[in-house]
């Protein structure tokens, strides 16, 4: 029997010859009448000396029980511990609207798989259902083929204050595992990779994509087989189940295909965040300009300070101030209080209301801060609940605090209490929520606690946003966002660093829920003292904001903040629904994207001087997705950031340019020569 998925510009095939189904076809969308039980049999494979008598599937879930020689898709054993490697028979598939869900049986066992179109990409799901309790050791979301023609892989890694690299690693026979068992979606491995054609550019050629949509411990298995048969696996770290149960499912793998490029996937995956995953308060609400405290006063709450640098913030066109970590208990260092969500009465004897009355009275909106997930070993709750620490009493503590049990009930409804007090009591309408430390165990039912508490919470304090924050980008994964608005991409404010993170995050992420803020001159995490109009330019590019003292300013960088500021809420109603293109710039020095509006009649282009070229002028940068037989005009928003070296007769510094959309795209635009720390900023609009 043979199966038909359509999602977008992509389709799968499935087909089973009474066993789990196979993905038989992923790729470009294929005509209405193509015939599916052809496809079915093109993909059937020889056999030759060396093998077994039948090619074991590689199904959904590959199986131990039918002598599968890989990584199977479920290791399962009785609660006893003993292994169980059962053999499944599909029994029947069920559609409804745009999904398809397959059962298949085995004496005892139940395992549906099921595929849902969901805009331009896949959702795949898989769940176990046991008449007795059973131990799951790892189950596999959907198990799907590799393409044969890549010659390597995209796989995520980071760290702090240095997120969201690209690892390209080779295909080999053997298997590629990244585990991240951190309990978090991880700096270290996020849950995402790109399996790209040979060839393929950000701005051509074929890719397949997968975003695992879980914000605690993950696994992906990309393996090859002796055969040459490749398949890919995502789920929850191993043994992240940690109890015997009879129900037991995956997050939802979120699947992505383009023959347009890297770009395809990364519009299919900005698109989803925006249209599907994200759950606005307030949709019609452009997102507001951000000014968050931590890197201007840290723990030193004053009210006569903070008002003034309020002040400061609502004068260059701060939207929303946010009162970062100190505010509670006896908070005057990292070292206790977390736990404890009541406001100190040392620093704020009348509570919070002094603040926030003179926030709103400068016609911005209020947001605080929170770590409910963690707590201090120095503070009441912990004295008073020293159960409810998650992990073994004697473990190293991690920026001197450790987790609470999430999967406890009584620890939910205290945290929901505590925090939804200080929702009530305070006009909020924004929450920072972080995650700084480490679980000392790898536990799904921590996250499940987790996500619990935030449906809670949104569920009653529906108006309010939430950030998700996790010592910077450490939890950034549909799963996350679903119950969240916005992520704090990295803690590193410094713009280098950043304009390399937010160029290639956007494989992933769109602007709308990317934050990004203008550091302190000198930045605190690596000492750099970049240019205002850099810092500036480099937020303008995502969800802008500010993190500094501001009355540090000169007159001049005051000027420059307020300008670029402005020209942001000039564009932010397209700019925060556009589509994030990675350009391929012919000089490795410069990283440049567009942002293209999604009815194409405006883009914005970014091309950042990382570091000094090799040549001696700059190379000329080709544009993409654009209608080749449109006319744009194209202006240069920053000449003067021209440096002195800068002398010669470059159009744009001085005037418009009216170009076609194939001029631009395969000619590309010559910029002026720049110092390392500048960001071209061009401005497009398509001419009638």
């Amino acid at each position: 029997m043979e199966w038909r998925a359509d999602a977008g510009g992509q389709t799968m095939v499935l087909a089973s010859e009474g066993g789990i189904p196979s993905v038989v076809y992923w790729g470009p969308r294929l005509p209405e009448a193509e015939d599916l039980a052809q496809i079915a049999a093109a993909s059937l494979n020889d056999l030759t000396g060396g093998m077994i008598d039948r090619l074991p599937a590689l199904s959904l879930c590959p199986e131990s029980g039918r002598a599968f020689q890989g990584q199977p898709g479920l290791v399962l054993s009785a609660a006893d511990g003993s292994p169980l490697h059962p053999a499944f028979t599909l029994t029947h598939a069920e559609e409804a609207g745009h999904a398809i869900s397959f059962i298949s049986t085995a004496p005892g066992l139940r395992l549906i798989h099921r595929i849902e179109a969901a805009g331009d990409v896949f959702l795949l799901m898989a769940r176990l259902e046991s008449e007795a309790p059973v131990r799951v050791a790892w189950l596999a979301a959907p198990v799907l083929p590799a393409p044969q023609s890549a010659d390597e892989m995209i796989d995520l890694s980071g760290r702090w204050i240095g997120e969201f690299r690209l690892n390209r690693v080779s295909w080999t026979p053997g298997i590629r595992l990244r585990e991240a068992r951190t309990g978090r979606s991880g700096h270290e491995h996020p849950p995402y990779a790109i399996f790209p054609e040979r060839g393929c550019l950000n701005t051509r050629g074929t890719a397949h994509a997968l975003h695992y949509a879980w914000s605690g411990g993950h696994r992906m298995v990309a393996e090859e087989l002796p055969d040459g048969r490749r398949q890919i696996q995502f789920g929850h770290a191993a043994g992240a189940e940690t109890r015997p149960g009879t129900r037991f499912e995956t997050a939802p793998l979120i699947a992505a295909f383009s023959d347009a490029g890297l770009n395809g996937i990364g519009t299919a995956f900005q698109r989803d965040i925006l249209d599907r995953v994200i759950g606005w308060p307030d949709p019609t609400r452009p997102r507001p300009v951000h000014y968050n405290c931590w890197e201007a006063i840290y723990f030193d709450h004053n009210l006569a300070n903070l008002a003034a640098i309020a002040d400061r913030a609502a004068e260059i066109g701060a939207e929303r101030f946010v009162l970062d970590d100190g505010w509670f208990g006896r908070r005057d260092d990292d070292t206790s209080s977390l736990g404890d969500w009541v406001v100190d009465r040392r620093k704020w004897p009348d509570g919070l209301h002094p603040l926030i009355t003179h926030v709103h009275r400068l016609g911005m909106t209020f947001g605080l801060w929170f770590e409910p997930e963690m707590v201090n070993p120095d503070s009441d709750l912990m004295r008073a609940h020293p159960d409810w620490m998650l992990g073994p009493a004697d473990q190293v503590t991690g920026r001197n605090q450790m987790v609470l049990d999430m999967a406890n009930s009584a620890v939910r409804d205290h945290l929901f209490a505590a925090t939804s007090a200080i929702l009530t009591e305070y006009p909020i309408d924004y929450i920072k929520w972080d995650h700084n430390r480490l679980l000392p165990v790898v536990d799904a039912a921590q996250t499940r606690g987790t996500y619990d508490l935030l449906d809670r919470l949104r569920a009653a304090h529906p108006a309010v946003e939430i950030e998700s924050c996790a010592s910077g980008g450490g939890r950034i994964d549909a799963g996350i966002l679903a119950r969240t608005h916005r992520v704090w991409l990295s803690d590193s404010n410094d713009a280098l660093e950043r304009l390399r993170m937010q160029h290639d995050a956007a494989l992933f992420l769109p602007a709308a829920v990317t934050g990004s803020h203008v550091g302190p001159r000198k930045s605190h995490t690596s000492g750099r003292v970049l240019p205002m109009s850099f810092r500036a330019r480099v937020a303008a590019q995502r969800h802008m904001g500010f993190e500094m003292d501001l009355r540090e300013l000169t007159e001049d960088e005051a000027a420059t903040l307020h300008a670029v500021t402005a020209w942001w809420k000039d564009n932010r109603a397209w700019l925060m629904t556009a589509d994030i293109l990675r350009l391929d710039s012919d000089d490795p020095a410069v990283i440049a994207e567009m942002q293209l509006a999604r009815d194409g009649a405006r883009f914005v282009v970014t091309a950042g001087q990382a570091e000094a070229g090799a040549q001696i002028l700059p190379r000329p940068l080709r544009l993409t997705g654009l209608e080749p037989d449109a006319r744009y005009r194209v202006e240069l928003s920053n000449p003067a950031d021209a440096p002195p070296q800068s002398r010669g007769p470059n159009a744009l510094k001085s005037a418009m340019l009216t170009l076609t959309g194939r001029a631009l795209m395969a000619q590309g635009l010559l910029l002026p020569v720049a110092w390392p720390g500048t960001l071209w900023v061009v401005e497009g609009t398509r001419l009638p």
